[in-house]
């Protein structure tokens, strides 16, 4: 998840795949390590890697107040493993799928910009076999779909994505260590043990470069920050689950808010989690029942006739916050990839004082269909 303690993203993965794998078991209590643990694990079924944020760019030219303009972006590698394939000895193998996701959101032109990538990768070593239009190294974050990156450069991360309508050229400085979800990186994600997932996040990334929309090029401004998740598993979704509500959001004082749901066919809460550092350092984690997620309006999506909620109250430990969309319409379909149709977007959030005190992303899934594995 946009995840987070979440779950997510696993399960946009190909419905195709469902059945194929072994049963699950839950996962040990471990220390994840960098920079190993920064790249990919191919031996587990599902991973990926997930970059939103929101970039000030200069304003409009003319614009007497000199306000800067803001654009959200979201980049999203993700892996999964087809077993029934891993002991063919053909170098044309399948046996790992890459897909790959991004997205700009252009909040004063409303208007929300989206493309994808798929490809199979044999799973052998980056630039030994030529059959590979796809890859992600073991050693570090270095995850590469045709012309689509995200990888380790000097001691940052730097994403190169060409889109249709859009382009991404980031760059993304650590300002505070790695923050390790659930319980030292093992994330719990439903009812029994073996729903969890190892996972991290790297809040608060200072972020440069540019970001070009229809042929503009739009070149950030300090202040422009993004969020980074990692998580891998072997099983997330719960057979009742049908989707899950996450958010991931850069506090303007530094601290990092994650919360997130799991719901069934009702809408009810499965699960539930997330974590808050504050900018000083102190983390809390949340434990099932802390977090309530409840709709407070809602958005039709003319495309899938999906009905979802654009504003929340979220209420945790750390507060209650009011979450509101910047733009009701970032709906995604992933349907040429992934196979689902989800919203996942720019989002602005208030405290319990009515203060905007944050920016960041909301995911929703399971709103257009059931997730299925």
């Amino acid at each position: 998840m946009k995840h987070h303690g979440l779950c997510r993203r696993q399960l946009l993965l190909a419905p195709a795949l469902a059945g194929l794998l072994p049963a699950a078991q839950a996962l040990p209590r471990t220390t994840l390590r960098f920079p190993r643990d920064a790249g990919s694990h191919n031996d587990f079924k599902t991973e990926w890697w997930y970059v939103t944020g929101v970039a000030q760019v200069p304003g409009t030219p003319g614009d007497a107040k000199g306000k800067p303009r803001l654009l959200g972006f979201q980049v999203t590698f993700f892996r999964s493993r087809v077993n029934p394939t891993q002991g063919m000895q053909s170098r044309l193998a399948a046996r790992q799928l890459l897909f790959a996701h991004a997205a700009v959101t252009d909040v004063d032109g409303k208007k929300l910009w989206h493309d994808q990538r798929i490809a199979r990768w044999s799973g052998d070593a980056p630039g030994t076999n030529p059959a590979d239009t796809a890859h992600a190294s073991s050693t570090d974050t270095n995850v590469t779909l045709r012309d689509w990156s995200l990888r380790r450069t000097g001691t940052g991360l730097q994403a190169d994505i060409a889109g249709k309508d859009f382009a991404i050229q980031l760059r993304f400085q650590a300002t505070q260590p790695v923050l390790l979800q659930g319980v030292d990186g093992l994330s719990r994600k439903g009812p029994e043990e073996k729903q969890a997932s190892y996972y991290y996040s790297q809040p608060q990334l200072q972020t440069s470069g540019s970001i070009r929309v229809q042929g503009q090029a739009h070149t950030l401004q300090s202040g422009s920050v993004a969020w980074m998740d990692h998580e891998w598993s072997q099983e997330v979704l719960h057979p009742q689950a049908v989707g899950w509500d996450w958010i991931g959001i850069n506090l303007f004082d530094g601290s990092a808010l994650t919360a997130f749901q799991l719901r069934d066919q009702a809408g009810n809460a499965m699960w539930d989690g997330g974590s808050f550092r504050s900018g000083s350092g102190q983390r809390f984690g949340f434990t099932r029942g802390e977090v309530m997620f409840k709709p407070l309006r809602r958005w039709t999506s003319p495309l899938s006739q999906a009905s979802y909620p654009v504003e929340w109250m979220v209420r945790t430990p750390a507060d209650y916050y009011t979450v509101r969309a910047v733009l009701d319409n970032q709906e995604l379909d992933s349907r040429g990839s992934t196979g689902a149709i989800y919203w996942e977007g720019l989002s602005e959030v208030w405290d319990s004082n009515n203060r905007l005190v944050g920016r960041g992303y909301l995911e929703m899934t399971g709103y257009a269909a059931t997730l299925k594995l």
